[in-house]
């Protein structure tokens, strides 16, 4: 990164992280309204989660091409235009009556507000590398691990004074003013830099999901989200539910945890350089894994509130380590389609948490089962995927840390 751009690097970071957290204040903040919804619409709880699907498929889906719009017609432009559709469509869900209506639009406010996740982590790419990528990035999770904490305690009270549809009437503000805020920002992606056709990164998918490497990343996001996306579709009814919280008391709950996440992002900042991305990598999948464990364990045995909140804690901040040392590991080699590599880390990532979503409430509302063994399944699946298609890779790295004690990374003679 330039001096010029230290100086402004703060600001940046806010814009990014504010842009990133898009797809958090989309989901968390209506999250304690949702068994209000239910009854409102007259539907069931797979029903009502659906409405988590209908966004984060549209977000994954929406990814596909903001990448690779935004590598040929630069950062800026489709930034605007998207930020723009993401807050009408959100100020039409409050007027919403019909639960196909609603799902309709959620679906729009995914696809737009998928430019500004897609764009934010290409504009990481565009001004940094290595080291210092894996620094900025986890600064941007840092800036949008505070999405998941003020989004549902905002939630909650908002619904002292206001319905579900006062909650979307504030997100559709914020949209609003990221849109303003857009016209500001300055472009990071030079003319001579971007590609001449859409067509030919649309080409570079193939590419890209050619490269094992890539493609394991891929691969590992995509279970490790679907395990995150389950225990933000079934928190609020296993919390309200189950444990018979109100909807502010779970709201600091999530938040608290998101506090946890946001720490998360710091510790993976202040260990780049230091300790190796993969070593990183390998021990938050590790603990996600054996946190899934505990959390399955916890249900089962019908574990009292604060043992099932130290589970959690134990477990969700992970992501946090996970998501940047992935990304930064993954764009290396990428950084001239950083808008398609982007585009289609975010699917991945996106497409299983819409997928889980309504398969958490299978069971119904008093049930917490589903979502254990989703996230079980999801946290298996990513370790899984490490071991086959990453950790080949950094065989014959020099190892940092931690890595010096993961064989499947090199033995001692090795390191």
């Amino acid at each position: 990164m330039t001096v010029q751009n230290k100086k402004s690097q703060v600001w940046l970071t806010i814009f990014l992280g504010l842009l990133a957290a898009l797809a958090p204040l989309s989901m968390d903040m209506y999250l304690p309204a949702l068994p209000i919804m239910t009854d409102e619409f007259g539907v069931d709880t797979s029903m009502v989660q659906l409405t988590l699907t209908a966004t984060m498929a549209g977000m994954a889906i929406g990814q596909i091409f903001a990448g690779p719009i935004s590598d040929m017609k630069g950062r800026r432009g489709p930034l605007y235009v998207g930020l723009f559709v993401f807050a009408l469509s959100t100020l039409i869900c409050v007027f919403a009556t019909s639960i196909w209506v609603f799902l309709a639009f959620r679906f729009i406010q995914g696809l737009a507000g998928a430019v500004g996740i897609v764009i934010a982590r290409a504009i990481a790419r565009d001004v940094c590398e290595g080291p210092e990528l894996t620094k900025f990035f986890s600064m941007l999770m840092l800036v949008n691990g505070l999405a998941p904490i003020l989004a549902p305690v905002v939630g909650g009270q908002i619904l002292l004074v206001a319905s579900w549809r006062g909650i979307f009437a504030f997100l559709g503000c914020i949209g609003l003013v990221l849109t303003v805020a857009s016209f500001i920002f300055k472009e990071t992606l030079p003319a001579e830099k971007r590609i001449a056709s859409i067509k030919s990164s649309f080409m570079s998918f193939g590419r890209l999901l050619s490269d094992r490497y890539f493609l394991g990343h891929c691969l590992m996001q995509c279970f490790s989200f679907g395990a995150f996306f389950a225990y933000i579709s079934g928190s609020s009814f296993v919390f309200q539910n189950i444990y018979g919280v109100s909807a502010q008391v779970y709201s600091g709950i999530f938040g608290g945890i998101g506090v946890a996440i946001m720490f998360g992002g710091v510790l993976g900042g202040r260990l780049a350089g230091r300790v190796s991305d993969a070593a990183m990598l390998w021990w938050s999948l590790v603990q996600a894994f054996m946190g899934s464990i505990l959390i399955l364990g916890c249900f089962w045995c019908k574990a009292p509130l604060g043992i099932v909140l130290i589970a959690l804690l134990f477990t969700i901040p992970t992501i946090s380590v996970m998501g940047a040392t992935s990304f930064s590991l993954a764009m290396r080699a990428h950084g001239k389609n950083a808008g398609s590599a982007s585009a289609l880390i975010g699917f991945f990532s996106m497409i299983s948490g819409g997928i889980m979503a309504p398969l958490v409430g299978i069971a119904g509302s008093s049930n917490a089962m589903p979502m254990a063994i989703i996230m079980l399944l999801g946290e298996a699946g990513a370790l899984l995927f490490f071991y086959r298609m990453i950790a080949p890779a950094h065989r014959n790295e020099n190892c940092l840390g931690l890595v010096q004690k993961i064989k499947f990374l090199g033995n001692k003679d090795n390191c």
